[in-house]
């Protein structure tokens, strides 16, 4: 597990486990957003998610697109030939 502050995450610490990220954040601020997630329209939940995708998918190409396979290779995969 790795640690790392703010930076573009925002005032919390982010860590790292299991290729994972996830943010440290006050009980206080994970109550809220699970009270906006309940009482949101889906169309607001849907531009959230839009949002979110769209935020990790710079930050995947800021970081040099770690993980990434060749389109040969995506496509072995795809298709079984592995």
């Amino acid at each position: 597990m790795t640690a790392s502050q703010a930076g573009d995450h925002g005032p919390y610490e982010v860590i790292h486990l299991g290729g994972e990220a996830a943010a440290i954040v006050p009980l206080a601020d994970l109550r809220r957003l699970q009270a906006v997630q309940r009482h949101a329209p889906v169309e607001v939940l849907e531009q959230a998610e839009v949002e979110a995708t769209v935020t990790a998918h710079r930050e995947w190409v800021a970081a040099g697109r770690p993980g990434a396979v060749s389109h040969e290779e995506a496509m072995a995969e795809l298709f079984g030939q592995q």
